[in-house]
């Protein structure tokens, strides 16, 4: 992905009960779980990667699986990993008392979220913004919403960090319309819908990368 455009990695840690995901990303948290995928078998990819790359990474997942590992081990743990971000959806910034410099924890902000809201979010938001582009849970869409450029604008009112768009973004024409109102833009159930269907296989990576290098170049080409 990253030979491909790619900005930054996305990394999800499989949760048994993924609520804010589509049955795409479901699947794959239980595939990942049946084949023995663990939080610390997590970290240990992240090592392997950073034997290679210096391209930031994310892990994506939910409280739970940080909460059983500990909150405090598991940041030491991915830190010394390699880790940069962490993208947890149901752990809202009241309950984030954890003083972690050196892992930025990015915050979502969604088209129901109130004004009073997005300002107490931005305030405490570092790294960049992740806005949800719809309602519902993650997947592919056949079309991206509309009023995200209005929403964007807003979200600016309160803050200078760059905003990444997601949720729904599939094909290298959402990604190029986003891309011109976004600073960054993210595919993630697309990917993994291919994953899936293509399996375990000696061609995987390549087939991934030609997916993922039209959707990077678009959103590059909209950006500059």
């Amino acid at each position: 992905m990253e030979k491909a455009g790619a900005d930054l990695l996305e990394l999800g840690i499989p949760f048994s009960d993924p609520l804010a995901d589509g049955i795409v990303n479901q699947l794959a948290a239980e595939r990942a779980l049946e084949s023995g995928a663990t939080v610390n078998g997590v970290l240990d990819c992240v090592r392997n990667l950073r034997a290679r790359s210096e391209i930031p990474i994310v892990l994506y997942t939910y409280l739970n699986p940080i909460f059983q590992f500990g909150l405090t081990e598991f940041h030491r743990a991915a830190e010394t990993a390699g880790v940069d971000g962490l993208l947890i959806l149901d752990w809202p910034p009241e309950e984030d008392s954890l003083d972690a410099d050196t892992i930025t924890h990015i915050r979502l902000i969604a088209p129901t979220t109130p004004t009073d809201r997005i300002a107490t979010i931005a305030k405490v938001a570092r790294g960049f913004i992740y806005y949800v582009s719809r309602e519902g849970v993650t997947g592919a869409r056949e079309s991206v919403a509309q009023r995200i450029h209005e929403k964007l604008t807003a979200i600016r009112q309160h803050t200078d960090l760059p905003i990444t768009v997601g949720f729904g973004i599939s094909d290298e024409k959402q990604a190029r319309t986003v891309a011109r109102w976004a600073d960054g833009v993210v595919v993630g159930s697309a990917i993994v819908d291919r994953i899936g269907k293509v399996g375990d296989t000696a061609d995987l990576a390549d087939r991934i990368s030609k997916f993922v290098a039209p959707i990077a170049a678009a959103v590059h080409d909209a950006r500059h």
